[in-house]
Formats: structure tokens, C-alpha cells, sequence
């Protein structure tokens, strides 16, 4: 399975602005960019679930903020 780099999400995010493609294409691109950005925050989310104390401390966070952060659903900014 492919997963979509942030690269992908800025090209993406670029079509999207350009206004240049038929309506159809600017709508597909707009649904690959948000599928690109939610499979990145589900992924992240996911992954602070398994960081030790320790590591969250490294990246600045807590555990009470990492858990409510991972309580947000993958649409949630």
C-alpha cells in the first residue's frame, strides 16, 4: 500500500490552487489531498500511542496531551 509523503500533500495541495484543471480533476485532486492529510494525522496519532514518557517528553509533550490527541478523530485539526 502506498502512503502519500508530505511532498505528495504539497503537490497536491499545489493542483489544488492552480484552478487550471477541469472541474472533475480539481474535485479528485481535492479528495486525494484530504485522503493524503487524514491517513497523516490517523498515522501519527497511532503512532504516539505506543512513545514511552520519555520519548513524549523528547517531542515536547505529556501524556494527558498526547492521550488528547489521540482521542481526536482523523478529520480533526
Amino acid at each position: 500500500m502506498y502512503l502519500p509523503t508530505s511532498a505528495d500533500q504539497s503537490a497536491l495541495a499545489q493542483l489544488s490552487r492552480a484552478g487550471t484543471l477541469p472541474l472533475a480533476s480539481q474535485v479528485a485532486v481535492r479528495v486525494a489531498y484530504f485522503i493524503a492529510v487524514w491517513t497523516s494525522r490517523h498515522r501519527t496519532r497511532r503512532a504516539l500511542r505506543h512513545l514511552s514518557v520519555d520519548q513524549l517528553r523528547d517531542i515536547g509533550l505529556d501524556r494527558g496531551t498526547a492521550d488528547l490527541e489521540m482521542t481526536k478523530r482523523f478529520w480533526r485539526p
